[in-house]
């Protein structure tokens, strides 16, 4: 079974990285990293990854997992490719899946109708016609979609229980050692707290 990781500029490293250590710890899946081209991609944080394979060579997979990007709505005003290559990919998938800010490429590719992501971008999922829920991971259908960026292990742990089990996610999950504590959220934190982040993000996207 292969695992396909969308690469594009600005992308958040984590948010393919807690999914690819979580589906990569199950044998028999099969790791690969598309990408417009096959130049290195660099992460908004400044970690570099190779791809695998290109948008045009790779017609079909498994697993799709599309991470977010701290400048989403710059992305969404050009995806690069993502978005074409993702309308042409998902009908041969078994799962289609996202973290993050993913999610709005989903919704730009007409692909989901029920989704979370990230607290900031919300508002982005919402006018492009998707339920937005506040859940740390949602399935609607085949597509899954995890909130932002930590929340891709999450995913990833419930994509592995929906296909092998819950005995292989658990044991995936120790295996990791992912045990987050204490819960914390956008929407339990002090008011002040939220409106001083919420700026923050808005302010990125120019």
């Amino acid at each position: 079974m292969d695992a396909t990781f969308v690469l594009y500029p600005n992308m958040t490293a984590l948010d393919f990285v807690g999914p690819f250590e979580v589906l990569a710890s199950v044998p028999v899946i099969s790791a690969r990293f598309v990408a417009a081209t096959l130049d290195p991609v660099k992460s908004d944080n400044g970690l570099v990854v190779t791809p695998t394979d290109t948008f045009a060579s790779l017609k079909s997979t498994d697993i799709v997992v599309v991470p977010g990007s701290g400048h989403w709505r710059e992305l969404l005003k050009d995806s690069g490719g993502v978005v074409e290559w993702l309308q042409e990919v998902h009908p041969t998938t078994k799962w289609t899946t996202s973290v993050c800010t993913g999610s709005t490429l989903l919704a730009e590719a007409g692909l989901v109708s029920k989704a979370t992501t990230h607290w900031a971008a919300r508002e982005d999922l919402e006018v492009r016609g998707v339920e937005v829920s506040t859940d740390r991971v949602v399935f609607d259908g085949k597509v899954v979609s995890g909130a932002g960026v930590s929340a891709g292990i999450d995913m990833a742990l419930r994509l592995v229980e929906a296909e092998f089990g819950e005995m292989v996610a658990q044991a995936v999950q120790v295996g990791i050692e992912y045990d987050p504590q204490p819960p914390r959220s956008y929407d339990s934190i002090p008011p002040e707290i939220a409106t001083g982040l919420k700026a923050a993000f808005d302010s990125r996207q120019g």
